[in-house]
């Protein structure tokens, strides 16, 4: 963005030094700035030095002893830590005059200023001796020096001894109360503010910075950063962060900042402070942020994606509707990322209106005739099949909502898409893993490579309840329930769905989940939201951990198992294919489709059914192992390994679908017609297995009776008919029956 583009898009800036000076508290609003341990840095540990009381910064060492170490070419850490000696520079104790019983401080020759001025007019004799010889001053009621780690008697009028009254006068002579802050905090963080002294607007919008900082307590804040970018702001000239735009400010700090360590930090702090200086001024909330063409979801307290940009639309007219609907969308619930995607397709269709091919130049053109030209249009996008349709969804809501709302009423009736309209997506299986993957991941050995436990217990709980990582990453610190029979549950949000999901758990996962709340009090005492705390910038424990932090840590640890796939090669998975392994598992053990669904908080059976296209194969492995025969008891064998092994069950599969029989299954190949009607306990095409013992025994009842029936009416055709039904039944039962009761004596063994 240029600068004169730049000012056009920030509002005017009159009255931001008044805010800043109703906004900065009077403890930022100082030139030495030194927080409380714990406030800005979160580690709230001492220097690995033994009695040093400085602040750790690097390694574990405050920065006079780091630099020490650094002197001293860096030797083993640990035995430096034991060794060094502990006070810091301007905490050391001072001498004393050489007089005995004298507490003033050593000014010449190891005399105080008093003494010194005796032994001079004594002719200078011999200093031991002289000293030898004078009588051991008596404390005579003498103030001691202000800093509480001197012991030195006050010189004059001064509040402080000697030395430390020279020290006072070298900085400047500061206000008293200030000057003792900043000796007794030696060690501690020290944020100096005295460079920006003839920039009063300036110096405000850094402390102000540092004070949403301080009160956000989200990232460590360091005075060797803040005092860098002070001292390159003021070197700057400019009156205030927002005369220039952020990346002219990237540039003149990369070019003035200085050898540094932390410039990513250093350059972090620059640009929070121009974003939050530019909230200062602009406002927040939708009347604030709405005219605008860029808008910064952090100003309407939405957290996620930064900002969303309408300024690619070139149509002033479908700029307003995109913004209206982008609204509408956000207030009711619709994440972020989804309004991202929206503004992203109403922009990809505004550059096509804005061609010169189309030139499209109101709503009234936009008509059902120039979506099907856009849709042509869109088949030629090289991106994927998914984001074309994603497209077409959220045209197709903006235009419904356009009509819903009565935005425009310039839309034509015809202006809508249809189902036809969508890319038919591929059918793809589901994404699980190999089970010998799965078997190396899940040993007890690989899972105790973790080098946390919080990570060990998440990845179970990813494989065994077969969360969404984003799910699981955020579970509630109270997430154990109980049913009536007092069987674990772990609760969670599902937040693609939008609401609180159970799913059962084993005592082993409970009894993790258990041990984790514990480190969690043990860490925070006050307690925390998240059963997984952020590990790191997290001094309250109120921030979850992110998805990304977990990615990061698993990879790691499957670089510690050395995890290979079937090949011998290093298996790289995500966390979703645990999902997909978990419903795959439970359909092909023969889980009924709806409690998938259930356990895997699916909105409709056909999110399940995805993972159930692999049941076919556990219905053929059932089919295979059943017995199965026909009307005289005969047993019909398929090889399972045959060449006719794949034709036969696929037969068989249509015979289920399409010929579907209340007691077995029909042989005949579906393109021949039956000469049997519904006869079937007669037809040698018929085939039946086990399950439908029960189906059989209700009809050998039946026919008996219309047997017995038949013979008493003197209907002796209808008799000898059944008859023969009856005794294929006869057959059929024995056969099943013999079947039935070797698979129950196998199971007993």
């Amino acid at each position: 963005m240029s600068d004169q583009n730049y000012t056009a898009a920030v509002p005017a800036r009159n009255g931001l030094l008044a805010k800043l000076m109703a906004e900065v508290r009077p403890e930022f609003r100082v030139d030495m700035f030194v927080p409380e341990r714990g406030a800005l840095i979160f580690n709230n540990d001492a220097c690995r030095v033994t009695s040093c009381i400085g602040q750790p910064r690097t390694r574990g060492l405050c920065r006079a002893h780091y630099r020490q170490w650094i002197q001293q070419d860096k030797p083993d850490i640990a035995v430096f830590a034991s060794t060094a000696l502990p006070e810091l520079a301007g905490r050391k104790n001072l001498t004393a005059c050489e007089v005995p019983g004298c507490c003033y401080g050593t000014a010449r020759q190891g005399l105080c200023v008093r003494h010194h001025g005796f032994w001079e007019r004594a002719g200078k004799p011999d200093r031991a001796g002289w000293v030898a010889s004078l009588a051991v001053v008596e404390h005579d009621g003498q103030d001691v020096c202000r800093l509480s780690f001197c012991t030195l008697w006050t010189q004059g009028t001064s509040p402080f001894c000697l030395n430390h009254k020279s020290r006072w006068y070298a900085v400047g002579q500061p206000d008293i109360d200030e000057f003792v802050a900043a000796c007794e905090s030696r060690g501690d963080d020290r944020f100096d503010f005295r460079p920006l002294d003839d920039a009063r607007q300036l110096k405000l919008e850094l402390q102000y910075a540092l004070q949403c900082r301080h009160d956000e307590r989200q990232i460590n804040t360091g005075s060797w950063t803040v005092n860098v970018v002070v001292h390159v702001v003021a070197a700057s000239g400019v009156t205030s962060l927002l005369d220039w735009p952020m990346p002219r400010w990237a540039e003149y700090f990369a070019d003035h900042r200085g050898p540094s360590h932390d410039r990513n930090g250093q350059r972090a702090f620059l640009r929070y402070a121009h974003e939050h200086i530019e909230d200062l001024v602009c406002g927040t909330g939708w009347e604030a942020e709405f005219p605008r063409d860029v808008w910064e979801l952090r100003r309407l307290g939405i957290e996620g994606r930064k900002r969303l940009r309408f300024d690619s639309i070139p149509q002033l007219w479908l700029r307003e509707l995109a913004k209206r609907f982008t609204r509408w969308r956000l207030s009711i619930g619709r994440s972020p990322n989804q309004a991202f995607i929206d503004v992203q397709a109403i922009t990809r269709l505004a550059r096509f209106l804005a061609s010169p091919s189309v030139d499209a130049t109101s709503l009234a053109g936009l008509d059902r005739a120039m979506l099907e030209r856009y849709l042509a249009d869109l088949a030629t996008d090289p991106r994927a099949l998914h984001s074309r349709s994603r497209d077409i969804s959220s045209l197709g809501a903006f235009l419904e909502a356009i009509r819903r709302h009565e935005w425009n009423h310039d839309l034509p009736a015809n202006a809508a898409f249809y189902p036809d309209d969508f890319p038919k997506p591929e059918k793809r299986l589901p994404r699980g893993l190999a089970e010998h993957v799965m078997s190396q991941v899940e040993q007890s050995d690989n899972l105790d490579r973790w080098h946390n436990p919080e990570g060990r217990l998440l990845t179970i709980i990813l494989m065994r309840c077969g969360l969404r990582v984003g799910d699981a990453s955020q579970i509630a610190f109270d997430c154990l329930v109980r049913d009536g029979d007092d069987a674990p549950y772990l609760r969670y949000a599902n937040r693609k769905m939008k609401r609180e999901a159970l799913v059962p758990i084993d005592e082993e996962v409970e009894q993790a989940i258990t041990e984790q709340q514990r480190r969690i009090l043990e860490r925070w005492p006050d307690g925390s939201p998240w059963l997984f705390p952020a590990p790191r910038m997290n001094p309250d424990g109120r921030k979850p951990l992110t998805t990304h932090s977990y990615r990061g840590q698993l990879n790691d640890w499957l670089s510690r198992c050395d995890v290979r796939d079937e090949y011998g090669r290093p298996v790289h998975l995500t966390p979703h294919q645990w999902r997909h392994t978990f419903g795959t598992r439970l359909i092909n053990r023969d889980v009924p489709q709806e409690v998938v669904r259930v356990l895997l908080d699916h909105v409709s059976g056909e999110m399940t059914a995805h993972y159930a296209r692999l049941h076919d194969t556990t219905v053929r492995r059932h089919w295979e192992n059943a017995r199965k025969v026909n009307t005289k008891g005969e047993t019909i064998t398929i090889d399972p390994d045959g060449p006719l092994a794949e034709a036969n069950w696929a037969k068989q599969r249509l015979g289920r679908a399409t010929q579907a029989l209340p007691n077995g299954f029909c042989g005949l190949p579906a393109v021949k017609t039956c000469p049997h009607a519904n006869a079937c306990l007669t037809c040698p095409m018929f085939i039946t297995t086990p399950e439908f013992l029960p189906q059989h025994r209700e009809h050998r009842q039946q026919v008996l009776q219309i047997i017995t029936a038949a013979e008493a009416r003197g209907q002796q055709r209808l008799a000898e008919m059944n008859h023969q039904v009856l005794g294929n039944l006869d057959n059929i039962i024995t056969a099943l029956e013999a079947d039935t009761d070797g698979t129950e004596a196998a199971d007993a063994c």
